[in-house]
């Protein structure tokens, strides 16, 4: 078995590239970016950067001036990151959200977001290489329904991904209803096939609006945190955004994508799988938005994104 490749000792030349969140101490991007790093021979190190939000302004302006070769950007902080890019791409500006920051010839970061790139990747490939727990193959998406569970930040990269895609109809739930008008109002100039759910709990084997809607939904993606693992609620894995008898509305085939990645796999991928359903978790966006990233800060198009992903499973699986 081959070694895995070393990075340079850390010296006064090593470069410095971060994500910047708070809380950030759990995050998986030093993991991987520093395993493409030393696959790469550059001398970087790659760091999780906690920042409150109130000196984001100040630590942007920082490690500019140290030379930082790059940032990622996670919560809480991606709405305030664009306000703070000196630039922003089409896409960043149309998302409102940044979780990705270039440093530019001229000064100041330019604001750009991949996390579309990211989500797209597992329905794009023909076979999502641990990106879930099904083995999808690719499917001719347009003209075909989706169902977005939440109307969060996440859900904006997910849209921008589905309208991409070239789906005839996109559904989005939430159960805050001057939330969800907000975010349809604001994807409107670019999503204007974007239909608001309201979603309540419906009593079980109701035909509801949110049944009605998964009937025809060949895809659903999970934006909520619903269902992630944490220490300081023992049950929340088990939690699931939507009921055992709510999937079985689902057509056959139908595919269901969660976000989240902790645990590997959610209950409410669990569930799809009893249901036949292909499944596909948030650890392939993670790696593949974050190998993008590591493309635009090193200019390198051979950016390892197996030895990415092969260090965030191991993490995910160490002790």
């Amino acid at each position: 078995m081959a070694t895995p490749p070393t990075a340079p000792p850390i010296g006064g030349g090593t470069a410095l590239a971060g994500v910047l969140g708070d809380p950030v101490r759990h995050s998986l991007s030093p993991a991987m970016h520093n395993a493409a790093i030393a696959a790469l021979g550059l001398d970087w190190v790659y760091l999780a950067l906690p920042v409150a939000a109130a000196e984001l302004a100040l630590v942007l302006r920082a490690l500019e001036a140290i030379d930082c070769r790059g940032l990622n950007v996670t919560l809480p902080h991606k709405q305030a990151a664009a306000a703070l890019a000196a630039e922003l791409t089409p896409l960043a500006r149309r998302l409102g959200a940044v979780n990705t920051l270039v440093r530019r010839e001229g000064g100041g970061w330019l604001g750009t977001n991949t996390d579309v790139e990211g989500f797209l990747a597992p329905l794009r490939q023909a076979a999502p290489h641990g990106g879930g727990t099904g083995d999808a193959l690719p499917r001719p998406w347009a003209e075909r329904e989706a169902l977005v569970l939440g109307c969060g930040g996440s859900a904006r990269a997910v849209v921008a991904g589905l309208v991409e895609l070239g789906l005839a109809r996109i559904r989005v739930a939430g159960r805050d209803g001057a939330s969800l008008k907000r975010f349809v109002d604001a994807c409107a100039s670019w999503a204007p096939r974007l239909d608001p759910l309201a979603w309540e709990q419906e009593p079980p084997e109701a035909s509801g609006p949110l049944a009605t809607a998964l009937a025809s939904s060949d895809l659903v993606v999970n934006t909520t945190p619903v269902g992630m693992a944490s220490r300081s609620d023992p049950t929340a894995a088990d939690r699931s955004p939507l009921r055992p008898d709510q999937l079985e509305a689902l057509p056959a085939g139908a595919t269901v994508y969660d976000l989240i990645y902790t645990p590997r796999p959610t209950a409410l991928l669990r569930l799809a799988r009893e249901r036949g359903c292909t499944a596909i978790d948030g650890l392939e966006m993670l790696v593949q938005q974050g190998a993008a990233s590591l493309r635009l800060w090193s200019g390198r198009r051979d950016v390892p994104v197996d030895a990415m992903r092969a260090a965030a499973l191991a993490r995910l699986e160490g002790p």
